[in-house]
């Protein structure tokens, strides 16, 4: 099994933020764009480097890349849940915008600006849509004008994704299956329905990953927050079920229904329901 987990953001930037790696960029990037805009070229703006850490933090974990038609991208994957996180990522993508013009540059020189978001963690709560595109468009008639289309906000919602293999269909499908799920195969038991070649070079990626100490003692740190936040959402799961189980419990009793009943239909011991 891959020795490293994909979604810390350290290894997510060693797999697809380096020069050797640039056609895995192009391959996750181009998933996620229509097909009729499709990039042929990209280059890495910010490749990684040991020299990204300050101290005991990875100060620069998202990658900023561009085109062969001069288009900036910002792709970060977030594990942390945050509240506010649509707010962040349209800062990101004002801030990319603006820094491409210096004082004496016109705005003729500004280019569209690209960001895309990979969240460990439920934001959109209105669906269950995993993929989503947010741009500017006429709110009318959902026209899209070519003197505003500098702009697009993407989000994949791993968690959302049914991780069967059965439901793979698209490139992006593998993407977020090797994400997350690349911790339970390794070179040779890929299955067949993530072999694509910048899936499988992806894979040797982790497979001779190297960290140094100071990104291994980061690397645990990070994986040790992943656990909490699992071991949380678990517990309070754990917590909602139980009490659901008191609450049906205890409409039953209110009814006068049987001991024995109760105890077969919520679940819960005599002890616990005589005390109800």
């Amino acid at each position: 099994m891959c020795k490293l987990n994909p979604k810390i953001d350290l290894v997510f930037k060693k797999i697809f933020g380096t020069e050797q790696n640039k056609n895995v960029l192009k391959s996750l990037i181009n998933s996620v764009l229509p097909k009729d805009e499709q990039i042929v070229e990209v280059t890495i703006k910010n490749p990684y480097n040991e020299a990204d850490f300050v101290g005991d933090k990875l100060s620069v974990v998202d990658i900023k890349a561009t085109d062969e038609k001069g288009r900036w991208y910002d792709i970060e994957i977030q594990v942390k849940e945050q509240k506010f996180y649509g707010k962040r990522a349209i800062f990101y993508l004002s801030e990319i915008y603006s820094n491409q013009l210096s004082e004496s540059d016109s705005y003729d020189k500004l280019r569209k600006t690209i960001i895309i978001s990979i969240l460990d963690f439920n934001y959109f709560t209105n669906d269950k849509r995993y993929f989503r595109r947010c741009s500017y468009k006429d709110f009318e008639t959902g026209e899209f004008y070519p003197e505003l289309n500098f702009a697009d906000l993407y989000f994949v919602e791993l968690k959302k994704f049914d991780n069967e293999l059965k439901n793979i269909k698209t490139t992006l499908d593998r993407w977020i299956t090797f994400l997350n799920k690349a911790t339970e195969y390794d070179r040779e038991t890929i299955p067949n329905e993530l072999r694509e070649p910048e899936i499988i070079q992806a894979f040797d990626t982790i497979e001779t990953m190297s960290l140094s100490v100071k990104e291994r003692e980061y690397y645990e740190a990070e994986k040790k927050v992943m656990r909490d936040r699992d071991a949380q959402i678990m517990t309070a799961v754990e917590n909602a079920v139980d009490n659901a189980k008191i609450e049906f419990a205890r409409i039953m009793k209110s009814k006068g229904e049987p001991i024995e009943k109760i105890i077969e239909y919520s679940g819960l011991s005599k002890e616990q329901i005589e005390k109800l």
